[in-house]
């Protein structure tokens, strides 16, 4: 494998000379530079072509006719394609491509000191008539070419005439066709003055069987795939992918042509490895790559192959041996002075310790972050002395997130977050802006703004999916599809999930994320449907698995509390309330999670008829979430107290509370939330209606009110799937029928139950 000069580059040399000898038109110009620049500064090159699409490094013969046959040259009735063929064709044997190497400095223009060089040695001045600066991206490549020509062996130079060859061979015809026959070999000047023909022994002797094979292997050099693999490494750290397939293949095609693999590769290969799930290979690979690097490079990557060593040591679930790595990798890191490297570290140890809480003990006793605030304090002043920015966004997003978890000022909340988004429009730190509007949904939908949460992940879907991490654009569209589910809207659920990229599937933990999700979105509608049995089964196979993250497996055990309140089972839905408080308050002490399970067990409590005991448990959880403004929570908690006041037969208190906060808790497009709480309401009307003792002229008005309210229930348990939340409402409904003496009407509604019923008992089966 060549180091740096490959055929293809002798053709970009070659239009670079057709430019610089002004056979190109002005108007063309822009369109030939264009072209050059693109494969000769990485810079240069478009985005699409830089992820692998349509973008060969080799750059075959058909790519120059794909770009220059369109564009007409100064010769008329020539394009520049054909300029090009010329010149290609003029260079007919070994000393011709030297003679070009050679002349390659006199394209560019002399410098200021070369020329005050060449008045002292007496050379007289000449007339500058060179256009290529020497600074230019074009110089530059020029001086690299001659520079790197230079520096090769007489094997090496004789390899690189006979790939020449054999690249400009399927254009022999095409240039037959534009430019008179000629007497001598076109294949080789000096078969002429031998008197050979290509036919000759001697020919195949000096050139191989290669020239009549139409499968010729491409020829790339050591930089080509030095550059495409770093290009490849950024990406998949960048956005946490794997290796496309057809982006393997190449690799594997232009890593055999060369004696020794480069370093980089075992790299490559590591981040491959780890996230397909294949954990040996990628400590393997890991371990090799770092050994080669050390040979050479000293102890300067010793802090990154620590730190790449704690991440995937934390990815395979081993947290004891990933904190020590990642102490160590602090400690070398600051013995070099790595301040980039420092920063990510402590970084990543401050998030480790929110994603596994039961690890917290541990860092806490090293001393190396305090307490949560202390450690993003410490973030936020090294990464803006740093000047990572990216860093520093990140640091503002952690803090608005843990001011939500703590219930703290949401004006704080929301004025980190801006913060964030400042920093990631005036320091253009694009990558950050996907998860700048998933936490600004996050704090919308605390605050029981649906609209405006789902419009943020909409808009961070559309516009910065490109740039975002993958778990992160999986992460959002598994949140709209719980936003989905609250509103009812299972047929665009499955929709939302298959849209997902099938190669960010191909990542085991993103794989594993989706699955997980799927199931709960499952478990949750079969709750709904009342398969009870189903839903048990569902919940033990998720149960066994490994939840991806904690805020997933708190909704798993709701979901399990919520099946065991189906079945009637109180008692151990109330014992495994208490375990998931004690749990929430030492792991997580999320104020919306405690809140819930305040809620839950409420409820638990109203159904097992003891309504004074939750009466004091709604209310402190009326007030935690009233203090961190958990506004969907505090409406759930406002209904179960009205609930409360019902059994309690305060129907007017109920029904003032309700009527207060049900325009509020429409806002968050909860159709579960709406539907208890109409159901809710139209138990108080009608207790309103019965104690009404005086006016039937008002009794009927509680109860026609009554019935539309009913008829909202009805209509929101029915978007939900609720099977008993519309039976319920049915079978009340009937009764008031019944009561008011419309038989007919109390006959046709219980039709409708059984209806129902049976059409939900059919999807069981």
């Amino acid at each position: 494998m060549a180091r740096f000069l490959t055929p293809s580059k002798i053709g970009l040399l070659v239009l670079a000379l057709i430019y610089a000898q002004d056979e190109v038109p002005t108007s063309e110009s822009v369109a030939v530079l264009t072209f050059i620049i693109t494969y000769v500064s990485p810079n240069g090159r478009p985005p699409h072509a830089q992820a692998g699409a349509g973008y060969d490094p080799a750059l075959p013969i058909s790519a120059f006719e794909k770009a220059l046959s369109t564009l007409a040259s100064v010769m008329p009735g020539r394009s520049v394609y054909d300029a090009f063929l010329k010149r290609m064709w003029s260079i007919d044997c070994s000393h011709a491509l030297e003679s070009l190497m050679e002349g390659l400095p006199y394209m560019l223009r002399k410098s200021r000191e070369q020329i005050i060089r060449d008045r002292e040695m007496g050379i007289p001045p000449e007339q500058q008539t060179a256009q290529i600066m020497r600074t230019s991206p074009l110089g530059a490549f020029i001086r690299r070419c001659h520079l790197e020509y230079t520096r090769l062996q007489f094997q090496d130079a004789t390899e690189l005439w006979q790939q020449f060859i054999a690249y400009r061979a399927p254009t022999q015809q095409q240039f037959e066709r534009k430019n008179p026959p000629i007497r001598r070999n076109l294949l080789d000047s000096n078969l002429s003055e031998l008197g050979v023909d290509s036919s000759h022994p001697l020919v195949r002797i000096m050139y191989g069987d290669q020239l009549g094979s139409e499968d010729r292997p491409q020829a790339y050099s050591a930089h080509d795939v030095e550059k495409l693999l770093e290009f490849q490494v950024c990406e998949m750290q960048s956005f946490g992918s794997r290796l496309p397939e057809d982006m393997r293949h190449k690799l594997n095609e232009m890593s055999q042509q060369g004696s020794s693999v480069p370093k980089l590769a075992h790299y490559l290969k590591f981040l491959d490895s780890w996230r397909a799930g294949d954990y040996t290979s990628a400590f393997d690979n890991l371990h090799r790559y770092f050994d080669y690097t050390m040979q050479s490079r000293d102890r300067t990557f010793y802090q990154y192959a620590l730190l790449n060593l704690a991440i995937l040591q934390a990815d395979f679930g081993c947290s004891s041996e990933a904190i020590p790595a990642m102490q160590e990798a602090i400690a070398t890191a600051r013995e070099n002075k790595d301040t980039a490297c420092l920063n990510f570290c402590m970084s990543w140890l401050y998030h480790f310790g929110r994603t596994f809480p039961s690890e917290m003990k541990a860092i806490r006793d090293s001393g190396i972050l305090g307490n949560e605030t202390e450690g993003l304090s410490f973030l936020k002043s090294r990464a803006k002395d740093a000047e990572m920015w990216s860093l520093l966004s990140t640091s503002f997003l952690s803090e608005a997130k843990l001011a939500l978890q703590h219930g703290d000022s949401l004006s704080f909340v929301f004025e980190s977050i801006t913060k964030a988004a400042h920093i990631n429009v005036s320091k253009a730190t694009s990558n950050v802006a996907g998860p700048t509007l998933l936490m600004r949904a996050s704090a919308f939908s605390r605050i029981g703004l649906a609209q405006l949460a789902w419009s943020s992940s909409e808009t961070f879907l559309t516009c910065y999916s490109s740039e975002a991490p993958i778990g992160d654009v999986l992460k959002c569209t598994c949140r709209m599809t719980s936003f989905l589910a609250q509103r009812g809207r299972y047929s665009a659920i499955a929709d939302t999930l298959s849209s997902v990229s099938p190669s960010t599937l191909r990542v085991l933990k993103y794989h594993n994320y989706w699955t997980f999700y799927s199931g709960l979105l499952k478990l949750r509608r079969l709750i709904r449907h009342d398969d009870l049995s189903a839903a048990e089964c569902i919940a033990t196979q998720l149960q066994g698995q490994d939840p991806p993250d904690l805020e997933i497996s708190f909704s798993l055990t709701f979901l399990r509390i919520e099946l065991l309140i189906a079945r009637g089972n109180l008692a151990s839905a109330l014992s495994l309330v208490e375990e998931l408080t004690d749990r929430a308050a030492s792991d997580n002490n999320d104020i919306i999670i405690l809140c819930r399970l305040l809620n839950m067990k409420a409820r638990i409590l109203t159904a097992s008829e003891n309504p004074l005991k939750a009466f004091s448990i709604v209310t402190r959880a009326a007030q935690m979430a009233y203090r961190a403004l958990a506004l969907p929570a505090l409406w759930e908690a406002v209904g179960l107290l009205a609930n409360i006041l019902n059994v309690l037969r305060e129907f007017t208190a109920a029904a003032d509370l309700l009527s207060a906060i049900l325009p509020r808790a429409l806002e968050c497009q909860d159709c579960e939330l709406a539907a208890a709480t109409y159901s809710y309401l139209v138990d108080a009307e009608m207790g309103l209606a019965g104690t009404e003792k005086t006016s039937k002229t008002r009794r009927k008005e509680w109860v026609n009110r009554a019935m539309e309210h009913l008829e909202e229930a009805g209509r929101q348990y029915g978007w939900a799937e609720d099977v008993k939340g519309q039976l319920d409402v049915l079978w009340k409904r009937a009764r008031v029928m019944k009561w008011m003496g419309d038989a007919v009407l109390a006959n046709d509604t219980a039709s409708l139950y059984l209806e129902v019923k049976a059409r939900y008992e059919e999807t069981k089966l």
